[in-house]
């Protein structure tokens, strides 16, 4: 029997829970044709949500092409246009005359190929036999518009990691003939072609949109709200009744969501677990080691983010667990041995570098990981309850 807990994959109809109004709001972003950005933290449902919009979009009988342009290793220009250009061809194509025709027609005069010895020995659907210049990136860049109006369909582009594309030097080029295309978008033609630009760095992402104010006026933001505690409870209850006729305390529940900060990701992940050392009840001790190994999987990766801090960026840190929001004042500095405000600026820019902690509209501290913020907390800090 499938495990209504899902926590490995992305999930679409039944096992979807929650982030309805999110999922209304990018779908009719994306029928309008609008540019959307959507950053938030590792686990928590991104790929979900736009699955799960794409799914309910085929259900209204909404016709669209769709490609996945994957840039979590995306370290140069070239590796960007390449993974663009291959994911926008697989979408549309699937011989080597297709992929051979759309280069000829749309990318002439420019120093994208397709290669069909690399092609018959790795797969490759476009090659580059030169150094990209500008004119490569802009008509690469216009490829999937052409697609969509030769084709007579909507073209949805989602760039997953999105933020990646400033490992690249010339990223800055790219976001402007991004724009420019943006702008010279013509909306009275329905076949258009629509960036949906996803990250998971949130403050890499928020540097891009919100601090540099890349794509302003052009990008519509779509943020997550928390998963109401009410629903999460009552998938985790139900799940347990209903698929393996087992009982799973709502107080439990409760308590978990409260410790995982209403993250879905890790309540599936403790609800699994529990799943398979349960025989009928689920007890707090098994909730407890249930909790106990998900740290085992997670602690080498917590033991690497500390070490990778300085003494003022785990002082600061420490501050975050005792409660402290504003870090600039003397008594705060003087307790955390924080030198300055000067250096507490420096200190808040860095472990937002390492995408550890975030601030929110009000400058308060949010530590992007609930389970890493138990750890550091509770192991390396070792606050008492």
């Amino acid at each position: 029997m499938d495990t209504p807990f899902v926590y490995d994959k992305y999930v679409t109809g039944k096992n979807f829970i929650g982030r309805k109004t999110e999922c209304m709001i990018l779908g009719n972003l994306l029928k309008a044709g609008e540019h959307v950005s959507i950053y938030e933290p590792p686990k928590t449902g991104k790929m979900s949500v736009i699955h799960q919009t794409f799914y309910n979009l085929k259900n209204e009988g909404y016709h669209f092409m769709v490609a996945f342009v994957d840039m979590l290793n995306v370290r140069t220009l070239s590796d960007f246009l390449l993974k663009f250009g291959t994911s926008v061809m697989k979408s549309v194509a699937s011989t080597p005359d297709d992929f051979a025709r759309i280069v000829s027609t749309y990318l002439d005069d420019t120093h994208f190929v397709f290669d069909r010895v690399r092609f018959m020995t790795c797969g490759e659907v476009v090659s580059l036999n030169w150094v990209p210049d500008k004119n490569d990136m802009t008509r690469m860049l216009e490829l999937p518009l052409k697609l969509a109006h030769e084709r007579t369909l909507p073209f949805i582009i989602v760039l997953k990691e999105f933020q990646n594309l400033m490992n690249a030097d010339e990223y800055e080029d790219v976001f402007k003939i991004m724009e420019a295309q943006m702008k010279g978008r013509d909306r009275s033609n329905p076949h258009h072609a629509t960036y949906l630009m996803s990250g998971a760095m949130v403050n890499a992402m928020k540097f891009i949109f919100e601090e540099k104010r890349y794509f302003y006026r052009l990008v519509n933001h779509v943020a997550f709200s928390p998963v109401e505690d009410k629903e999460i409870i009552e998938h985790i209850v139900k799940g347990f009744l209903n698929g393996m006729g087992k009982s799973f305390d709502r107080n439990l529940a409760m308590g978990a969501c409260s410790l995982f900060k209403s993250n879905l990701w890790y309540m599936n992940h403790l609800a699994a677990i529990c799943d398979a050392l349960s025989k009928g009840f689920v007890t707090e001790n098994m909730m407890t080691d249930a909790l106990n190994s998900m740290i085992s999987v997670h602690e080498p990766r917590f033991i690497s983010i500390v070490n990778d801090l300085t003494d003022h960026q785990l002082s600061l840190m420490r501050a975050v667990m005792d409660g402290v929001v504003k870090f600039s004042a003397s008594d705060v500095i003087e307790k955390y041995h924080l030198n300055s405000s000067a250096n507490v600026r420096r200190v808040k820019d860095a472990l937002k570098k390492k995408e550890v902690i975030t601030f929110n509209e009000k400058d308060e501290p949010v530590v992007l990981d609930p389970l890493f913020e138990y750890w550091i907390c509770r192991y390396y800090f070792e606050i008492a309850e």
